[in-house]
């Protein structure tokens, strides 16, 4: 699977252009995740030096990304007469999602078990996520 992975606020508290502290369990996971051999690509608004320090960090513990801002390493402009911001990824890790980020042990149970955040939800929560309809009277159309 391939996998964008947003920095600040998702691997690192927000507090951009510092790099924040990190969040638990994220590098850990992320290493986990590599392992198992998805592809994971940093996807991050960092440019330049604020993003050369983002991937040290990164680095620094143990975690090498397929590819920075885009689908494949070799990927640019001059090879690739569609290089697009858009990226082909199975899968967005982002603190920008609806509902927020879930905590790294959830994001990685959905991923190595192939698990909706609904099937983590109704699991958790002991709560069965089925809806019966009520049904309609002979009044109501």
């Amino acid at each position: 699977m391939t996998i964008a992975v947003d920095f600040d606020g998702t691997i690192v508290e927000h507090r951009y252009p510092e790099i924040g502290r990190e969040l638990p369990f994220a590098t850990e996971t992320l290493k986990m995740l590599i392992a198992e051999q998805h592809k994971l690509i940093l996807w991050t608004v960092r440019e330049d030096d604020l993003l050369q320090e983002a991937v040290d960090w990164c680095k620094e513990r143990g975690v090498e990304f397929y590819a920075i801002n885009r689908d494949y390493p070799e990927e640019s402009l001059e090879n690739n007469n569609h290089f697009s911001r858009k990226l082909k990824v199975d899968m967005w890790i982002d603190d920008r999602n609806i509902g927020g980020l879930p905590d790294w042990g959830t994001i990685y149970q959905m991923i190595h078990n192939h698990k909706t955040w609904e099937d983590i939800y109704a699991q958790n929560s002991h709560a069965s996520y089925e809806y019966e309809k009520p049904k309609k009277k002979w009044w109501q159309f």
